[in-house]
């Protein structure tokens, strides 16, 4: 591989400085990162779609647009810098394979609303990266896109369903990336592979429809603070169209970041795991332990009051009841290559008339509010582990999904219990690479949890932990350091 014109492991808003100063060409970035593809990918798998012709000619226009603007001239904020999309959503010309065996592979007729937000901030789009199977599972270990595999370790899962997304910033083959959450899966591939990785607030990014009773948004795994804010500038857009939609923040989440966090927040700890039967491996409970130090060195104050918690099976039927309509919507050519896993899903969905359905989902809404409203009065930010484990060895997910397919979700509580909370409460949450864990060299990521539409104080507060710890130079060794 010949030496880069600059190190694929600079930041998404360096980068696109770095273009508008005339010091790299984006076709000059777009060809090192296609390189670092070539190289890398077959072993690690991030990449399900590639169209490097499209990825070169834009590049080529982002160049050409440079010129034209000349010196001090007006260009989007993220002109060419390459981002990837998860393939769960569409990009005219290319295919949504949705994850499955079970789709069609023809071209998208148009892009998604968020892909469109994506180009005009001025990202050139590199391919689409590898997810589960309508995102239901956070791994991609599937028949349709293969093996997904942890740069920090490869015989470990990278996590998901965002899988591509984090194994393609981890290892370089990317500055930043489209990732998707419904019940962590952009906080727990950034756990995994040591990358950030914010969840807005319900409804803060809009798509085409509102999926999974808005358990699920998009937004980006990047390396660093200032590129997650950057990137929800862009996103976080008022959509006349959508089922539901905010105004368009007054100020940009980009200065919020840069602005000193409010002195003396009230910091909240959940370190044990809010279903029962998880144990919390202790390398994620030190990452908790390490933010917290932190906090309180920053002038903080760790309080004692506990989330009210509703009981397991409360929790848990409330996640169910909607989690099983994550493929609906998803057009099939070959239902019968759909993942056993899916397919379970689908029945339990088709069982529940609308009726209960929802009863079930107005329950959930309930649990939300009792949740949040306890939130509001007892803290200002929550503290929790991101996931319960390390990132699990690859098929681990499999004992027992001979006899009971679903047990492919129970084999997964351990990475999703801490994220799911939030996607159903709707509250915006973070997970930081804040620790390493010393026996294994793996990343351990830290959530933070702050109260709805409070992304600004979420930011300032992750910043604050990213001065204290910085994590930018840790660089996964399957990738190599340039």
């Amino acid at each position: 591989m010949t030496h880069p014109p600059f190190d694929p492991f600079t930041s998404a808003v360096e980068i696109a400085a770095a273009i508008r100063r005339k010091e790299v060409s984006p076709v000059e970035v777009a060809d090192c990162y296609l390189a670092r593809m070539d190289e890398l990918d077959p072993a690690l798998n991030a990449f399900c779609h590639r169209d490097d012709d499209a990825v070169r000619k834009a590049a080529a226009e982002a160049a050409d647009a440079v010129v034209r603007a000349g010196a001090g001239g007006d260009l989007p904020p993220f002109h060419g810098v390459p981002l990837p999309v998860k393939d769960l959503r569409d990009v005219a010309g290319w295919p949504t394979t949705h994850g499955s065996a079970g789709t069609g592979r023809e071209p998208a007729a148009d892009s998604d609303p968020v892909v469109r937000r994506f180009q005009a901030a001025g990202f050139v789009l590199l391919g689409k990266t590898t997810t589960s199977e309508f995102g239901a599972v956070p791994f991609t270990e599937s028949a349709a896109l293969g093996i997904s595999r942890n740069p920090w370790a490869p015989e470990r899962t990278p996590g998901g369903s965002s899988s591509g997304a984090g194994v393609a910033v981890a290892a370089g083959m990317a500055p930043i990336a489209h990732a998707e959450d419904g019940g962590g899966s952009i906080r727990i591939p950034a756990s995994c592979t040591g990358l950030v990785g914010l969840k807005p607030t319900r409804g803060r990014v809009t798509d085409a429809t509102v999926a999974v009773e808005g358990l699920g948004c998009s937004g980006v795994v990047t390396r660093s603070v200032a590129d997650s804010a950057a990137a929800l500038d862009v996103l976080a857009r008022h959509d006349p169209g959508a089922w539901w939609s905010p105004p368009s923040p007054a100020g940009s989440f980009a200065d919020a970041m840069r602005a000193q966090a409010p002195a003396g927040l009230r910091i909240g700890v959940l370190l044990d795991a809010p279903v029962d039967g998880v144990a919390v491996d202790p390398a994620c409970a030190a990452a908790v332990g390490l933010a917290l130090r932190a906090l309180e060195s920053a002038g903080h104050h760790i309080v004692d009051t506990r989330l009210p918690l509703p009981p397991t099976e409360e929790l848990v039927t409330a996640f169910t009841v909607m989690w099983n309509i994550g493929g609906a919507g998803v057009p099939l050519v070959d239902p019968d290559r759909v993942e056993p896993h899916n397919r379970a899903l689908r029945e339990a969905a088709r069982s529940v008339d609308s009726w209960a359905y929802a009863q079930g989902v107005l329950a959930a809404q309930r649990l939300s509010r009792r949740i949040v409203e306890g939130f509001v009065a007892g803290f200002d930010l929550l503290v929790t582990p991101t996931m319960a484990c390390l990132p699990p060895r690859i098929g681990a997910w499999r004992a027992g999904t001979d006899e009971d397919p679903l047990m492919a979700l129970r084999n997964s509580y351990p990475m999703g219990v801490f994220t799911s909370l939030f996607n159903v409460t709707g509250q915006p949450a973070v997970s930081l690479p804040l620790h390493q864990d010393e026996a294994t060299g793996l990343p351990v990521g830290v959530q933070l949890v702050a109260a709805p539409w409070r992304e600004d104080l979420l930011l300032q507060v992750s910043r604050t932990l990213e001065l204290a710890h910085p994590w930018s130079d840790r660089r996964p060794p399957v990738a190599g350091s340039r």
